[in-house]
């Protein structure tokens, strides 16, 4: 075990996050509607010693390859930051196929430290789930690996890394996934990646040495044993009691920030989609200006009937994606920005500019108070009324407490692996009921392969449209039941993505019990699912 002085000092060399972008490429694929505000997001960065990131591509067909790689990443014009990434690039490539086809997408591992991906929100057989020790073995160093599976359900979703997550997502391995449907109605259609960063990893870890060891954050260090190892803190027990996301202090849309971020070129008259995708660690309010707008899906899911809102703003946690359409009717230049309590918010903005005028200029409104959307009363006319009755009910209540190294943070008093499973035999109707009792945290929980409907919050029903989603954030205090169809054998995570407090021990298993899997976990290849 690495002493305590050379675990700090090596912290030093930390890199943190990333944020995926939008950039496509247009090789393989029927671009139509594509055009060159889309184009524009495909941008090369160059750090002050000439290192240049790769270009942003789209994946599309049936087959292809994803590299993990290092590289250097220059978010505004201060800060280029080293990142871990898919393909060269921040983010990683964007996957954009058609509902229905049949993928083949080999991993390639070029990094020092092992990986995996994980198919976020996308239902996937269990073999194909990308969880190491529980449905594959973590991808060496050198190696690669392939993945295939059907794009059965359309939608916005993402991929990253699942091994050692907390650490591998916040240095920058994941990307977007998009399946789209046969007729997508949009005309222009732009995916708007939500996360946070620390600018100056060097001097948030002296910050920290300054202090108590004993409640240090490890989320923006490297744990590549060849830059800083400092999985012997974490299993020291050295989490903060509260994490101190404060050391986040660079907020991102695709990558980019303030200025550097591209903008949304529209014409007036057409039809757009904002995909909102956070894959942070922070819930984000996001406000769009000078528009009527509808939330058409949550979680990749349509959402029926969608009240037209204004001037609401749309929170967005981790793990979760929410796609919003408006008509380009107010020709001009508008902001869509943060509403967070922070003030790297103000980097996380982007302009909408429609061609051909320059009449109107937005300001910011960012600290202006507006309501903020409640799904569970979105929307009218659910299509299906609420079964009462349930095959297996649980109660997960998720909490906080002290363990003997530190703060740790629970599932019904236990944490990982020692948490109770949800048992399930495959048609059973599930009920859960999940009760956040920590003080002040937030909860997003994400159920892997399957979606779950919400039925009601804080015991009074769901008033709008039928709400399906696989990742659902538990306030301090709330209650939500939901309940999902076991249709999906297999071992499946179920676990809160906010990744500090599931690698701290916020983290169950579905497990079918009539599956058998064929799955040999390695004891040599370091699997670390949370």
């Amino acid at each position: 075990m690495k002493n305590y002085w050379l675990s700090l000092m090596m912290a030093l060399f930390a890199i943190i996050g990333v944020a995926c972008s939008n950039s496509e490429s247009m090789e393989d694929h029927d671009m139509s509607k594509m055009n060159e505000s889309e184009k524009a997001q495909h941008t090369k960065d160059t750090d002050s010693k000439g290192t240049t990131t790769k270009e942003t591509e789209m994946k599309t067909g049936n087959e292809f390859t994803i590299t993990a790689k290092e590289a250097i990443h220059t978010f505004n014009k201060d800060t280029s930051l080293p990142v871990w990434t898919y393909d060269g690039s921040v983010p990683g490539s964007q996957i954009r196929v058609k509902q229905g086809e049949q993928l083949k997408i080999n991993l390639k591992n070029e990094l020092s430290e092992p990986v995996t991906i994980h198919w976020h929100g996308l239902p996937v057989p269990n073999n194909q789930d990308g969880i190491p020790g529980v449905t594959m073995n973590a991808v060496q160093p050198g190696k690669t690996f392939t993945y295939e599976f059907t794009a059965a359900v359309p939608g916005t979703y993402w991929y990253h890394s699942h091994q050692e997550s907390v650490n591998q997502i916040d240095k920058g391995l994941y990307g977007t996934l998009i399946v789209e449907e046969n007729q997508e109605k949009a005309d222009r259609d732009y995916t708007l990646v939500l996360d946070e960063w620390i600018s100056n990893p060097e001097m948030a870890n002296m910050e920290m040495g300054n202090e108590n060891m004993e409640g240090m954050d490890h989320s923006g260090m490297d744990m590549g044993e060849s830059e800083g190892d400092m999985k012997d803190m974490h299993s020291s027990g050295m989490n903060m009691e509260s994490h101190d996301m404060s050391m986040y202090d660079l907020y991102t849309i695709n990558g980019k920030s303030g200025e550097s971020v591209s903008p949304l070129t529209v014409k007036k008259g057409e039809t757009v989609k904002l995909r909102l995708v956070n894959a942070g660690y922070m819930s984000h309010k996001i406000h769009l200006h000078g528009h009527k707008f509808k939330v058409t899906s949550s979680d990749g899911q349509p959402i029926e009937n969608p009240d037209e809102l204004e001037d609401s703003l749309v929170e967005i946690a981790p793990g979760e994606r929410y796609d919003l359409e408006f008509t380009a009717d107010s020709p001009g230049t508008w902001l869509i920005e943060s509403h967070d309590e922070s003030n790297a918010a103000k980097g996380m903005k982007a302009e909408i500019v429609y061609e051909g005028t320059d009449d109107k200029k937005d300001q910011t409104r960012e600290t202006e108070q507006l309501p903020v959307l409640d799904i569970t009363k979105y929307g009218k006319n659910q299509s299906s009324s609420v079964k009462n009755q349930y095959d297996v009910e649980y109660t997960m209540d998720l909490g906080t407490s002290m363990g003997k190294e530190g703060m740790v943070y629970t599932i019904n008093d236990k944490v990982y692996p020692e948490t109770e499973p949800l048992d399930v035999k495959k048609g059973d109707l599930v009920k859960v009921t999940l009760k956040n009792t920590s003080k002040s945290d937030d909860h997003p929980m994400h159920l892997h392969g399957h979606f779950f409907q919400v039925l009601s919050k804080n015991g009074n029903p769901v008033e709008g449209s039928t709400i399906m989603k696989d990742t659902l954030n538990i306030k301090p205090g709330e209650e939500y039941v939901v309940s999902f169809k076991a249709d999906n054998p297999g071992n499946w995570m179920f676990h809160c993505h906010d990744l500090h407090h599931a690698s701290a021990g916020m983290v169950t298993e579905v497990k079918y019990k009539d599956f058998i899997s064929d799955f040999v976990p390695d004891p040599n290849v370091n699997n670390q699912p949370e």
